[in-house]
């Protein structure tokens, strides 16, 4: 197949390679003119295009010619109309995409969708406006355009925090006093799952679905973060102490059941 993949970051790099390996032609975006030469020397197509929100590119034509397009552009962060730019720039790429030979699309979301309640929170438990992050509010407007659209097919894959190689969001909490929610559980997911997960979604043809992206292990906080910070030699934070113990858990059971998904890394506390 020929997959675009817009957002070539560091998951959207990495999830490039491993598709470009499995004998795909790559074609992948950036915002840095000083990474189109990176892309290239992988054998990766390299286009220059940016999203501000309205799409900024010069000859693109060629990256929109594709038989699937991963679409991977976080929400920028500390913006008051963030739903609304988010929305405006996904709203630019689906104009290309009804235009195109894209047939399929997947879209890099995130748990921040769901809102802060206590329990076991499934693909179904999102209501518009009630996400526990603004966000989260601009990736479900994201997702609910998308998936309107009939001109193609698009599958959701709703990410925790992401993790592995040189990346950790112990590094951001490192030496921190007095952090809140000590017993609240972790929904992470470790890059290799994210790639695997992506391409068996596109390789089975697995269209017009939501999945939560999610490892089988939800250690606290707590418990979890001053682990990681001793086995990376990092100051462990502490936590104020919390009586709290409704907190939400992401539940990956739906992916596991419908792509008969086995995490390679199925328990963050392994690392």
């Amino acid at each position: 197949m020929t997959i675009s993949i817009l957002g070539c970051g560091w998951l959207g790099l990495a999830l490039a390679e491993r598709l470009r390996d499995e004998g795909n032609q790559l074609k992948g975006s950036t915002t840095s003119e000083d990474k189109l030469q990176l892309l290239k020397g992988k054998n990766i197509q390299p286009f220059l295009l940016e999203l501000t929100p309205n799409l900024q590119c010069e000859n693109c034509d060629g990256f929109w010619d594709a038989d699937v397009l991963v679409l991977n552009i976080p929400p920028g962060r500390g913006r008051d109309n963030v739903a609304d730019y988010h929305l405006k720039q996904i709203q630019s790429v689906v104009e290309e995409v009804k235009n195109s030979s894209i047939s399929f699309v997947v879209f890099i979301s995130s748990t921040s969708v769901y809102p802060e309640r206590a329990g076991i929170v499934s693909e179904e438990d999102t209501e518009t406006g009630n996400a526990s992050r603004p966000s989260g509010n601009a990736l479900l407007k994201a997702e609910r355009l998308l998936q309107k659209q009939p001109e193609f097919d698009t599958t959701v894959i709703r990410f925790g925090g992401l993790y592995g190689h040189d990346r950790h969001p112990i590094k951001y909490l490192a030496g921190r006093k007095n952090i809140q929610k000590g017993n609240a559980p972790v929904n992470l997911i470790h890059q290799e799952d994210c790639i695997n997960i992506i391409q068996s979604i596109i390789q089975n043809g697995i269209k017009g679905k939501v999945f939560n992206g999610v490892s089988d292990g939800h250690p606290p906080k707590k418990m979890y973060y001053p682990a990681v910070a001793k086995a990376m030699n990092l100051e462990p934070p502490t936590f104020q102490e919390d009586e709290n113990k409704e907190y939400k858990i992401v539940s990956n059971r739906k992916l596991k059941m419908m792509l008969d998904y086995k995490f390679r890394h199925p328990n963050p506390m392994d690392i």
